[in-house]
C-alpha cells in the first residue's frame, strides 16, 4: 500500500508533490537465510499481553524464598503436618506476588509507552525464502529537513543536484557533524521496475553489501547509497528513500544488544543466604525431630495408653520434621520482598523529586526508570562514559589567539561587533585590541583571519535573501573557527566548486580556489591554494602546530619561540591549538604542479601515496601567522564531578567514537588527564604482536594513563574495521586489544592505570569493554551516555544512565535513571545511591536479627515442650508480628535515615568507599547477625523462662503457665527488637519516633483488646488467652524481667560499638564525629584557577574521517535552481544554529546546617 494516496495522506510525513513513485514490482531478496519482516516496531519492553503473567511469575519465583513459601504451602494442606492454617501463607504469598506484579507491569508500561513506537510510514509486511524472490510492495519514504530517520533507507532522491544528501550522524558516532551521501544512478519520477539484492540485517554500521537491477543494468550499492537509522537529514530540503531494513533488522539497533534483566548484588547475595538459611533450616528441623523421636521413645510411651491412635516414634519424628519447617519459616520471612520492594520504590521517589538535580533550561527532571537498582548506585567501582553530548555540549568557543608574536583574549571586556552587520549576534571575544587592529588594516592580523575564512570545508546555508546566515561544519571547531574570521570583519558567504566569495571588510572579494590539500588522520593539516583578484597565487594552510611548526621557512624561528610560549598558555587552560601559515606561490610552478597532481590523482595504483608526496613538496617553506585556541565547551562541572569520582575511588573510563587527539584534548579538560602524570601510554599498533607488546610495555611502567587508539580494539569473533565515520574510507588496519587470547593483558593494563580513554570504538565495542570488566572485575559497573550509539553500553552495564541532550532520547528510553546534565551523576552516586545501599543494609542487618532472635526463641522452646512443634508465642502474635508491630519501624529506618547529610557527603567522598568494599552486608555480616541473634534468643528465652521458674504472684496464686510465659517472651521481644532498632538509627525524624512509639502503644492496645472476655467470649477458639495481659502485666517481677532482659540484650551491643568507634574508628566515624564537633559549616573555599602552562599540545581535531575537500572541488554539493526542485516543505532553522553558548561556571551545593547524630 505505499502508493495509496488516502493512506499516505492519513500520516502526517508526506503531501502531495505531483510526482507518482509507482513501483510496480520491487524484488528483495536475502541469500542467507529466511526472515519474517512485519512492522518498524521498535520493542524495549519485556512483557507484552500473553507473556506478562507467565514470564513475571517464572522471574519471581526465581528468588528462593517465594519458591520457598510456594513449598510451605503445600505442606500445609497436610493436616497430619500443619500445625498452623493454611491461609497464613497464602495471604502473604498472594500479597507479595501481587505487589510486585503490579510494580513490574507499571515499570513496564512506562517503558512500552516511551519506547514501543512505530514508525507508519516504514512498515511493511511481506514473506522471504530462501533464493527465492517474490514480488511485493516496498515502503517509499518522503524525508524533510531535520528529520530523524527511523530506518534504512536506499537513497533514491533528493533535493540537491546529483541527489545529494547531507545527514548528521551524532546518533551513530556522538559526532555531531554533516556529512554527505550520493546516489549516481539514473532514477527519475517516472515508472519503472527494479530488483534490489543485499547483504542480510548485520551490525556492520561502515558496510553495505547489494545490487539493483535496473532496466536490465545491475549497480553496486554500498555503505554510500544507504542512509541508516539514527541520522538526521541536514542542508536538504527533501529526499525519497527506500526501506531496506527496519525495525530490530536497521543496523542501528543491531548495535543496541539485547535487553536483559538486572539484579542488584544484594539481590544475588540474598539468594546465596537464603540457600544457607534452607539448610540452617534443615539442620535445626532435623535436630528438634531427633529429640521428639528419642522423647517419644523414652517419654511418650507413657502416654499412649490415654491416646486414640498410636503412633511410632519414628513416624512421629517424620511429622514433627515438617511441623517444625512450617512453625520456623520465619528464618526467612516472605515480608522481606514486599519491604525490599517498598524501600525501592521510596528510594526512587527521592531521584525524581530531588530539586539540585532538576534542569531548568530543559525542564528536565531526573527520573528514576527503574525501581530495582537503588542500592547498586551505592557500590559503583567503574564508570563508562561517553565524550561528545555527555561530558561536552558539543559547542566550541574562538577564546584566544596569538597574532605575529602578540596574544590576544586575556582582557575581560566584552568585544561590541555592532559595526559588523554581518556578525553572529552569539560570538563573543574579550579584548577590544584586537578589532582596533583588524579595523586599523594591519596586513598579519587580516592575513590570520582571512586564512580562517577560506582555509576550511564548511558550507553555508541562507534561508533568504537578506536573512541569516549560517553554517554547515563538519566538525564544531572548525564552524568556530569561520565564525570567528565572520565576526571579525571577514565573511566566508559562498563557494563553487572554483571560487571563494568572502566579504573583507564590508567589500565582496572572490577569489578563484585551485586546489583543496584535505585533512586526514595521518597529514594532521588542511591546505588550500586560491588566486586572489589581484592574481597572487598563496597557500593557506591550519594544522596541529607540531606539524605545521615541522614545514616553516627558517626565516620564523623567532615568531616560532615567541608562539610556543603563547601555545603552553593555551594548552595550560585546557584549549584545542591550532598552527596557521601561509605562503605565497610562483604561477610557473603551481601549471607544474597541477600537472603533476592531476596524474596522481587519476593513478590507480598508490594513488594516496603518490598524492601525499605532493602535498609533502608544497607545504614547505610556510610562513606562521600565528596559532588559535578554541575551548570545547564542557558541560558545567565536568571537572569538579570527575575530582569528586575520583576521591570516591570511582574509576572512570572514557569510551567515545571520536579520534585520538579529540579525545586527549577532553581528558585533560575534564582534569582526568594532568600534567603529574608520569606518561600518557598510547596503544596503536598495526597488529596483534605489536599490541600485545605495547600492553605489556605499558604494564611494566607505573603511573600511566593509556589511551587506547583505534587500532586496539575488536569483536571477540569478526574483525571491526578501525574506523566508525559515517560513511568511512578505505580501512587498512584492524582492531586486535579486544582478542580472546588478549583480553586479560589489556585488562590488566586498563586497572593499574588512573584514567582510561578508549577512543575509534563502536557501538558494540564499547559494550565489550564494559563485559570485560563486568566478567573478570566481579565489580559494579555504570555507563553513561546521551547517543542511540551508547544503548549497548548502557545495556551491558549494572546500571545503566541516560543524559537527555542533544543526540535524541535513544539513550534515555534504555536507560535506569536518566537526567540533564553529567555533573548530576555524583549526587546521583554519592547521596542518593549511597543513602540507598546504607539504608537497605541497615535494613537486611535489622530484620534477619529480629526475625532469627524470634525464631531462635521456637527453637529453645522445642526442648521444653516435648519437642511437640507447639509454639512459643501466642499465634496472632506470630502472625502480626512482621506485619504490624515491626513493619513500620523498619520501615522509616530504610526510608528517612541517613548518617551524615548531603553536604558533608560531597564534603567527604570516601564515605563512597565502604559501599565498593561490601562493608556494611556481606556474608561475614550476616554471620555476625546471625551470632548476635543467638546471643538475644538466649536471654529472651531464658531470663523469662527462670524468672517464672517456680513463681507466684503478690496473692499467692501460681503465675506458671504456657500463656503468662507466651506473653512475657514475645513483649521482651518486641521492646529488645525496638531498642536495636533505636541505635541503629543515626537520623531521627518525626515519623520515625512515630512509627517505634506507636507500634509499641498497637501491641499493647492489641493484647489487651484480644486477651478480653469480650473477644473469648465472640470467637473462643480464636482467643484463648482470656485475662493474661490483665493478670500478667500488673505485677512488678514482670516489668523488671523486662527490663533486665532488655539491657542484658543491648549491654554487649553498645559495649562492642564503644570499643569500635574508639579503637578502630570507620571513615563514618570519624565524619560523624567531626560533624558534632563543627557546629556551624565552614564557609565554601573558593577555587582560584591557577595559570599554569604546558609543554602538552591540544591537537586540532578537523573531524572523525577525511575531509570533504574532494567533494568541494567537484561541484555536487551544489543546488540546483528551485525553479527545476520546488521545496516541499518549509525549512525551520538548525538545532546548532540555534544553539546558545553555555558559560561554564562552578558547582556548589547549597549549604545547610550540619544534622545533629
Amino acid at each position: 500500500r505505499a502508493n495509496d494516496r488516502e493512506l499516505n495522506l492519513s500520516y502526517k510525513y508526506a503531501v502531495s508533490t505531483g510526482v507518482d513513485y509507482s513501483f510496480q514490482t520491487n524484488v528483495y531478496t536475502m541469500c542467507v537465510c529466511v526472515y519474517m519482516l512485519y512492522d518498524n516496531a521498535i520493542k524495549t519492553s519485556k512483557y507484552n499481553v500473553f507473556t506478562f503473567l507467565p514470564l513475571n511469575l517464572f522471574e519471581q519465583f526465581q528468588r528462593l524464598a517465594n519458591a520457598y513459601f510456594l513449598f510451605l504451602l503445600c505442606l500445609q494442606s497436610i493436616p497430619e503436618v500443619s500445625s498452623l492454617p493454611w491461609y497464613t501463607t497464602v495471604v502473604p504469598l498472594v500479597l507479595v506476588l501481587s505487589m510486585t506484579m503490579a510494580k513490574d507491569c507499571s515499570d513496564d508500561m512506562v517503558s512500552s509507552t516511551s519506547t514501543n513506537y512505530s514508525i507508519k510510514t516504514a512498515c511493511r509486511r511481506w514473506s522471504l525464502s530462501l533464493f527465492l524472490s517474490f514480488s511485493f510492495s516496498l515502503s517509499l519514504l518522503l524525508l524533510c529537513l531535520s528529520l530523524l530517520l527511523q530506518a534504512d533507507l536506499l537513497l533514491l532522491s533528493s533535493s540537491e543536484p546529483l541527489n545529494l544528501v547531507y545527514i548528521e550522524t551524532a546518533e551513530l558516532d556522538g559526532c555531531v557533524s554533516v556529512c554527505c551521501m550520493c546516489l549516481c544512478l539514473p532514477f527519475t519520477p517516472v515508472t519503472f521496475h527494479s530488483e534490489v539484492r543485499c547483504e542480510p540485517p548485520n551490525n556492520r554500521l561502515d558496510k553495505f553489501t547489494g545490487t539493483l537491477t535496473l532496466k536490465g543494468e545491475t549497480y553496486s550499492l554500498d555503505n554510500e547509497r544507504i542512509l541508516l537509522r539514527g541520522c538526521t537529514l541536514r542542508n536538504t530540503q527533501w529526499c525519497f528513500g527506500l526501506v531496506v531494513f527496519g525495525g530490530p533488522d536497521t543496523k542501528l539497533m543491531q548495535n543496541c544488544g539485547r535487553t536483559t534483566f538486572k539484579r542488584t548484588s544484594i539481590d544475588r547475595l540474598m539468594n546465596v543466604l537464603v540457600l544457607s538459611i534452607f539448610g540452617f533450616l534443615m539442620i535445626m528441623c532435623l535436630i528438634l525431630a531427633i529429640g521428639n523421636g528419642i522423647w517419644e521413645y523414652q517419654e511418650g510411651s507413657k502416654f499412649a495408653a490415654f491416646l486414640p491412635k498410636g503412633v511410632s516414634a519414628p513416624f512421629s519424628a517424620f511429622l514433627t520434621f515438617w511441623s517444625y519447617v512450617i512453625i520456623l519459616n520465619t528464618v526467612v520471612p516472605i515480608s522481606l520482598y514486599v519491604s525490599v520492594e517498598i524501600i525501592r520504590l521510596g528510594n526512587s521517589f527521592y531521584i525524581n523529586w530531588d530539586r539540585k538535580m532538576y534542569y531548568p533550561k530543559s525542564d528536565t527532571p531526573a527520573e528514576a526508570r527503574t525501581t530495582t537498582l537503588n542500592e547498586e548506585l551505592g557500590q559503583i567501582k567503574y564508570i563508562f562514559s561517553d565524550k561528545t553530548g555527555t561530558l561536552t555540549q558539543n559547542i566550541m568557543t574562538f577564546n584566544k589567539c596569538s597574532i605575529n608574536g602578540k596574544s590576544y583574549g586575556e582582557a575581560w571586556q566584552k568585544v561590541d561587533f555592532s559595526w559588523n552587520n554581518l556578525a553572529d549576534p552569539k560570538f563573543c571575544f574579550h579584548d577590544n585590541s584586537l578589532v582596533e587592529v583588524v579595523r586599523a588594516g594591519n596586513p598579519e592580523v587580516q592575513a590570520f583571519f582571512r586564512l580562517l575564512a577560506l582555509c576550511h570545508t564548511v558550507m553555508p546555508e541562507e534561508k533568504k535573501e537578506g536573512e541569516q546566515l549560517y553554517y554547515q561544519a563538519q566538525s564544531p571547531d572548525e564552524g568556530a573557527l569561520v565564525t570567528a574570521a565572520r565576526n571579525f570583519g571577514f565573511v566566508f558567504r559562498s563557494r563553487t566548486p572554483e571560487s571563494i566569495t568572502v566579504v573583507e571588510m564590508g567589500e565582496l572579494v572572490t577569489y578563484e580556489l585551485l586546489a583543496v590539500l584535505d585533512f586526514n588522520n595521518v597529514r594532521k593539516r588542511m591546505s588550500v591554494i586560491v588566486r586572489s583578484p589581484e592574481g597572487k597565487l598563496t597557500l593557506y594552510c591550519k594544522g596541529a602546530d607540531t606539524i605545521i611548526f615541522e614545514r616553516l621557512s627558517p626565516s620564523c624561528s623567532n615568531l616560532t619561540e615567541v608562539t610556543t610560549e603563547h601555545l603552553n598558555e593555551f594548552a595550560g587552560e585546557g584549549l584545542r591549538t591550532l598552527a596557521l601559515a601561509y605562503k605565497d606561490i610562483d604561477p610557473e610552478y603551481m601549471e607544474d604542479w597541477k600537472l603533476r597532481h592531476h596524474v596522481a590523482n587519476t593513478a590507480m595504483d598508490e594513488r594516496e601515496e603518490k598524492l601525499d608526496a605532493l602535498y609533502e613538496e608544497i607545504e614547505k617553506g610556510l610562513l606562521l601567522l600565528g596559532s588559535t585556541a578554541v575551548e570545547d565547551k564542557l558541560q558545567d562541572g565536568v571537572p569538579q564531578t570527575i575530582e569528586q569520582l575520583s576521591k570516591a575511588d570511582i574509576k572512570i573510563w572514557v569510551l567515545t567514537g571520536d579520534k585520538q587527539e579529540t579525545a586527549e584534548n577532553i581528558g585533560y579538560s575534564c582534569n582526568m588527564l594532568r600534567e603529574e602524570m608520569n606518561e600518557v601510554f598510547i596503544v596503536s599498533a598495526n597488529t596483534a604482536e605489536e599490541v600485545r607488546k605495547e600492553l605489556q610495555t605499558c604494564s611494566n611502567t607505573s603511573g600511566i594513563v593509556p589511551i587506547f587508539h583505534e587500532q586496539s580494539f575488536i569483536t571477540f569473533l569478526l574483525p571491526i574495521p578501525s574506523h566508525l565515520t559515517f560513511p568511512p574510507p578505505s580501512l587498512s588496519t584492524q582492531a586486535f586489544a579486544l582478542e580472546k587470547d588478549m583480553e586479560m593483558e589489556l585488562l590488566r593494563t586498563a586497572c593499574m592505570c588512573q584514567t582510561v580513554i578508549c577512543c575509534r570504538v563502536t557501538p558494540l565495542q564499547k559494550a565489550q569493554v564494559v563485559e570485560l570488566v563486568k566478567k573478570y572485575k566481579q565489580a559494579v559497573t555504570l555507563a553513561i551516555g546521551d547517543g542511540a550509539n551508547d544503548v549497548s553500553m548502557i545495556k551491558a552495564a549494572h546500571i545503566g544512565v541516560g543524559i537527555s541532550g542533544q543526540e535524541g532520547m535513544q539513550a534515555v528510553l534504555s536507560s535506569d535513571y536518566s537526567f540533564a546534565q553529567f555533573r548530576y551523576l555524583q549526587r546521583l552516586l554519592l547521596v542518593h545511591g549511597r543513602w540507598s545501599y546504607l539504608r537497605m543494609c541497615k535494613f537486611l542487618r535489622y530484620f534477619f536479627y529480629k526475625n532469627f532472635t524470634f525464631t531462635f526463641v521456637h527453637f529453645w522452646y522445642g526442648f521444653f515442650c516435648g519437642f511437640s512443634a507447639q509454639t512459643a508465642y501466642d499465634d496472632w502474635f506470630i502472625t502480626l508480628f512482621n506485619l504490624v508491630y515491626t513493619a513500620l519501624p523498619v520501615l522509616s529506618l530504610s526510608l528517612f535515615d541517613q548518617d551524615v547529610n548531603d553536604w558533608w557527603s560531597f564534603q567527604y567522598p570516601q564515605l563512597y568507599t565502604p559501599g565498593q568494599l561490601n562493608q556494611y552486608f556481606s556474608k561475614r555480616a550476616f554471620v555476625y547477625t546471625v551470632l548476635h541473634s543467638v546471643y538475644s534468643s538466649l536471654v529472651l528465652f531464658f531470663i523469662p523462662w527462670a524468672a517464672m521458674y517456680d513463681t507466684v504472684r503478690d496473692d499467692g496464686k501460681d503465675i506458671v503457665d504456657y500463656q503468662s510465659f507466651a506473653l512475657l517472651a514475645q513483649t521482651c521481644l518486641l521492646i529488645a527488637v525496638s531498642i536495636q532498632l533505636g541505635l541503629d538509627t543515626h537520623y531521627w525524624t518525626a515519623m520515625n519516633q512515630f512509627f517505634l512509639w506507636g507500634s509499641l502503644s498497637v501491641y499493647f492496645a492489641v493484647i489487651f483488646t484480644m486477651y478480653s472476655n469480650g473477644m473469648f467470649l465472640t470467637l473462643t477458639s480464636s482467643f484463648p488467652f482470656i485475662g493474661t495481659a490483665r493478670n500478667s502485666l500488673n505485677q512488678p517481677n514482670v516489668w523488671l524481667t523486662m527490663l533486665l532482659t532488655s539491657i542484658l540484650c543491648v549491654l554487649p551491643v553498645v559495649a562492642y560499638r564503644f570499643l569500635r568507634i574508639l579503637l578502630w574508628p570507620t571513615i563514618n566515624d570519624k565524619v560523624r564525629y567531626k560533624v558534632r564537633q563543627d557546629k556551624v559549616l565552614p564557609p565554601t573555599p573558593r577555587r582560584v584557577q591557577a595559570r599554569r602552562t604546558s609543554t602538552r599540545r591540544s591537537g586540532y581535531a578537523f573531524s572523525h574521517a577525511q575531509g570533504y575537500g574532494d567533494l568541494v572541488t567537484s561541484g555536487k554539493f551544489l543546488r540546483r535552481t528551485p525553479k527545476r526542485r520546488p521545496a516541499l516543505f518549509s525549512q525551520t532553522d538548525s538545532p546548532l544554529a540555534q544553539t546558545q553558548p553555555q558559560f561554564y561556571r562552578t558547582i556548589s551545593e547549597r549549604e545547610e546546617p550540619p544534622l545533629s547524630p
